[in-house]
């Protein structure tokens, strides 16, 4: 094994700034999809479920792998693992100056969930590594969760800064340069690490995983948009029964593929379930508000970019500042304050009459609260051995590429299913198709109705968002232990 303690000071906050650029990058890449969503559709014209297989082809692809590959960096090495995403990812973004088809374009999102399969548990175990000391890794991991941020913000900003310039396959081709960065600057500055004794390799465990996972994201998926029928049965019958087979081996096994022993900790279970939460909610407002601004307010792309900042400058001021107020006031407080103060935001959109300026308060609180979560991080590894930290970032990144999944397949449909029961019989399943047809046929009265459609829809999906948040917060308080201290946390 190469080293796993922290290297000279220095050296690991260098290295935590490419593991922060590198989630920077991921962050940015899905936020920029949902800014090009509207001009891919504009070019490509894509059905109802192409449209929907775009979005959630790279949280399938992500949901099913994390478990494989967490458990593979823990022994191959966390820094290789974390490498070959860096390739993946940006040799699967140059591929898509062929895409010329719906198809395509998945294929290329498909590509781009296996890389980041690879990098997005890598980037959390190797900080679990890189700081021991309980008190720095809190403020390391609020500082990853700032990234985030704000590659949630850049991502809007940067998808309309190209697509004012060039055409959508420029989203993609974005993350090249940044790749290469990343590899150069990781070979140099990153630490390889690995699990000391990570046991025999579970191969059929991974099997099990793969398919579960995968199933379980397509009959969610699939279930959302078409209902019970016999396809979405099946899948999710094999995802129980691949889950159940999977979860029994890993509770029978000395050395687990995923250690789902962590659960028995309180505190890690409400970290888990804030993460989850947060990413269910998240995903679909994302992509509805940036529909929402471009179709029926007529912000540009870019326009649309600037308009979501509030969120990320509520999420990047809170999120260096969450591990202070954890200790000061609890990190009960904070995990559950975070999320009731995100529900706030989602019931200002769902109470206030909708306008950019109440969506403005409410991207504000939504990202201030979010803010508040990066302790869930700080909770999740610091409460896990070291040699358990590839676990760890698997169950945290499968919570959010499951909620991820999970936001866009329920809430998503919920909201296109509340636009449907408005619009005229007939009138295409997509605002954009439908501003299409009212354009061509110079049809007024259809282009209002669906826009006010879709924003009743928003409207009334923030609702189900706040109240999601409000009994994640309640689950969240009664999990974590009120004399819970990041510093003091188990090493």
């Amino acid at each position: 094994m190469t080293a796993t303690a922290a290297g000279p000071h220095t050296r690991r906050w260098a290295g935590l700034a490419v593991l922060s650029a590198s989630l920077l990058l991921v962050v940015m890449d899905m936020t920029i999809l949902n800014v090009a969503l509207p001009e891919i559709s504009a070019q490509l014209r894509p059905g109802s479920v192409e449209l929907l297989w775009m979005v959630d082809v790279y949280s399938l692809i992500v949901a099913g792998l994390l478990v494989t590959a967490s458990a593979l960096g823990d022994r191959w090495g966390r820094k290789k693992m974390l490498l070959t995403g860096f390739t993946l990812f940006g040799l699967a973004s140059v591929a898509v100056v062929t895409a010329d088809s719906p198809a395509e374009v998945i294929a290329i999102r498909a590509l781009l969930g296996v890389g980041g399969a690879m990098i997005m548990p890598s980037t959390l175990s190797m900080i679990r590594t890189l700081f021991t000391d309980a008190r720095e890794r809190a403020t390391a991991l609020g500082i990853w969760a700032a990234m985030a941020s704000l590659g949630g913000a850049l991502g809007p900003i940067v998808g309309g800064l190209l697509l004012e310039n060039f055409s959508w396959h420029a989203a993609f081709l974005v993350n090249v340069p940044v790749m290469v960065i990343a590899v150069v600057s990781g070979l140099i500055l990153l630490p390889e690490s690995r699990n000391p004794n990570p046991g025999r390799w579970d191969g059929a465990g991974a099997v099990l995983s793969v398919v579960g996972m995968a199933a379980l994201a397509y009959a969610i998926k699939h279930g959302a948009e078409e209902g019970l029928d016999v396809r979405t049965a099946v899948t999710a019958t094999v995802a129980a029964l691949a889950l159940t087979w999977f979860v029994r081996r890993c509770l029978r096994r000395h050395d687990p593929l995923l250690d789902l022993r962590l659960f028995r900790d309180g505190a890690f279970t409400s970290g888990t379930i804030a993460a989850l939460a947060t990413s269910i909610a998240m995903a679909a407002m994302a992509l509805l508000l940036a529909q929402w601004m471009q179709l029926v307010q007529g912000y540009s792309p870019l326009e649309t970019g600037v308009r979501l900042l509030p969120m990320a400058v509520g999420a990047g001021i809170c999120s260096p500042l969450a591990p202070a107020l954890a200790a000061r006031v609890g990190a009960r407080a904070v995990l559950s304050g975070g999320l009731l103060v995100s529900g706030a935001g989602f019931a200002v959109i769902n109470l206030l009459p909708l306008g950019y300026a109440s969506v403005a308060v409410a991207l504000l609180l939504i990202g201030a609260g979010m803010g508040a979560l990066a302790i869930a991080s700080a909770v999740i590894m610091s409460g896990s051995p070291a040699e358990k930290a590839g676990s760890a970032a698997a169950i945290e990144e499968t919570s959010y590429e499951v909620g991820g999944t999970l936001g866009v397949a329920v809430l998503g449909s919920v909201a296109a299913a509340l636009y449907r029961g408005e619009v005229p019989p007939g009138t295409p399943e997509s605002l954009g198709t439908a501003l299409e047809v009212a354009a061509a046929t110079q049809d007024a009265a259809l282009a209002l109705q669906a826009q006010r459609a879709f924003s009743d829809s928003l409207v009334l999906t923030s609702g189900y968002g706040a109240v999601l948040m409000v009994v994640a917060a309640a689950l969240v308080w009664w999990r974590t232990p009120a004399d819970l201290d990041l510093a003091a946390a188990p090493r």
